[in-house]
């Protein structure tokens, strides 16, 4: 049934380029079950997986996944260690075959504050898969988009304060190209799982027109049949980007 639901969306040509996740309620499945929260963060890998394996058959350009938030680290700290371990843990085991099939990996946020090992595993895997052609699978690690928009003004003003840049040359291009973002194109989907009805400051300034799905199905029981079902949803709608009706 997947096979023929992918052959249809592939029939309708309106594949979004771009896809960004908010990977909400691992914790919430975990609890629906009796099992610690992190079940339902070792259960969101398959997620992960699955779901960067039907995005790079589509011909997904960028799949942009919010791993890891600046506001995150106010967890309990045996979590975040956990989580950190279990990220590595990951990363290790998943590239290999990430590289196989010529998916890329990167990530967006500040790496400086994890820890040593996570960072470094995170580093061969950048280095190891940055030839590839593929699907762009980039992780949002230490990420917060006010944060980012935040360096990018300190940026831009050190660049006026060194004669570098005229402020009235200044626009959304020149502000984009300071972003941690710069290399990527706006996400058309964004979908975020568990029902929240936020961004959480997750890409902010690249979502300005980008079309949202919210579902309540909790991030470790979103697989193939899900994406499908919010990539048809997306295909419904006319991106008219403020513009009137045809």
């Amino acid at each position: 049934m997947i096979d023929k639901d992918i052959k249809n969306l592939l029939s309708l040509g309106q594949i979004p380029k771009h896809i960004a996740i908010i990977m909400d309620g691992n914790g919430r499945w975990a609890k629906s079950r009796r099992l610690p929260r992190l079940a339902g963060h070792k259960e969101g890998i398959n997620s992960v997986r699955k779901i960067t394996r039907i995005c790079g058959e589509i011909g997904v350009d960028v799949l942009t996944l919010y791993t890891f938030s600046t506001e995150n680290w106010s967890r309990p700290k045996a979590e975040v260690s956990a989580l950190m371990k279990l990220l590595l843990k990951s990363i290790k085991e998943e590239v290999k075959e990430l590289h196989k099939n010529n998916v890329r990996f990167t990530t967006i946020g500040d790496l400086s504050k994890l820890p040593d090992s996570t960072r470094d595993g995170i580093e061969n895997g950048i280095k190891k898969t940055e030839n590839n052609t593929g699907l762009n699978l980039v992780l949002a690690l230490n990420y917060g988009s006010r944060q980012e928009i935040l360096n990018a003004v300190e940026s831009i003003a050190n660049c006026v304060q060194d004669g570098t840049l005229d402020p009235k040359n200044i626009d959304e291009e020149i502000f984009t190209s300071f972003l941690d973002t710069r290399s990527l194109s706006d996400p058309d989907l964004l979908i975020r799982t568990s029902g929240e009805l936020r961004l959480s400051n997750f890409l902010l300034w690249q979502s300005a027109y980008t079309e949202l799905y919210i579902t309540e199905t909790f991030w470790p029981a979103f697989r193939e049949d899900a994406l499908i079902a919010a990539i048809q949803e997306y295909q419904s709608r006319e991106r008219r980007y403020g513009t009137l009706d045809a």
